[in-house]
């Protein structure tokens, strides 16, 4: 099985990491074309995956191909090779292009999937935000789980819902970032070392979200179970609250969903 990535920009990048890192997929088996060849040779010796110089080359070379340009490049570039990607299972990882925009843009029949991937899926801890609409049969589909389902998160959601499904997920890393620094200067300020309390911080975050995920309880009464009657978390969740701690991540949500 290869895979190919037309564009190699930070996304691509995180994707071929998280699959050699993980051992899903060997370097070798692993293709990548960019207009800058310079940049592109440089970032695919990083991990040893092969430089292509012509998007053809990868689309024919390629079982299934992974479209990683910008969204308003994808009619152009994706229009290019619409005939050699019709025997392919393609992978669009460009935000805010759909399953109807690829039916007029891909050649008629090409078996397709748009998703909504974030960046830590180059440490195999990824979250794949995937529209519910595709057209892949049902092994193509069962391929897509077992390559990309190693290295992240697969949700399938709804069309309508896909873009802010996305905003949380590839977005949140960077509130999370945030919080995390912020973490890291309060315990600094306290006297803790700067690389202990990053440590610390980012092992916490990484924990609660593993809670969650293996037992579904509500985050309220997660939260409700550290906060012991007159302890000194509750006072943290009030100060928290004064300051419009959740009014503040709900905020950003609706100013990049508009």
């Amino acid at each position: 099985m290869k895979l190919g990535f037309i564009g190699y920009g930070n996304m691509a990048q995180a994707i071929a990491q998280g699959l050699v890192e993980k051992k899903v997929m060997a370097p070798s088996d692993i293709y990548a074309s960019a207009r800058d060849k310079e940049k592109l040779a440089k970032n695919t010796g990083k991990l040893g995956i092969n430089p292509c110089y012509d998007n053809k080359e990868v689309a024919e070379s390629c079982d299934i191909v992974v479209l990683a340009v910008k969204p308003y490049q994808m009619k152009e570039v994706a229009g290019a090779v619409s005939e050699e990607l019709k025997d392919k299972l393609v992978v669009s990882i460009a935000a805010g292009v759909f399953f109807d925009d690829y039916e007029e843009i891909l050649a008629s029949g090409t078996h397709h999937i748009s998703t909504v991937p974030n960046t830590p899926i180059c440490t195999g801890e990824g979250v794949m935000v995937c529209e519910q609409t595709h057209s892949l049969s049902d092994d193509e589909l069962n391929t897509f789980k077992e390559i990309f389902g190693k290295v992240a998160l697969l949700e399938f959601i709804e069309t309508e819902h896909v873009s802010v499904a996305g905003t949380v997920a590839g977005c949140g890393p960077a509130f999370t970032e945030m919080y995390l620094e912020a973490l890291g200067d309060a315990a600094v300020k306290h006297g803790l070392n700067r690389a202990a309390s990053y440590r610390l911080a980012a092992q916490m975050i990484k924990g609660v979200g593993a809670l969650y995920l293996a037992k579904g309880e509500h985050p309220g009464a997660m939260k409700d179970a550290v906060c012991s009657p007159g302890g000194t978390t509750i006072k943290g969740v009030a100060a928290l609250e004064r300051n419009a701690f959740r009014g503040a991540v709900i905020d950003a949500i609706d100013a990049i969903e508009g």
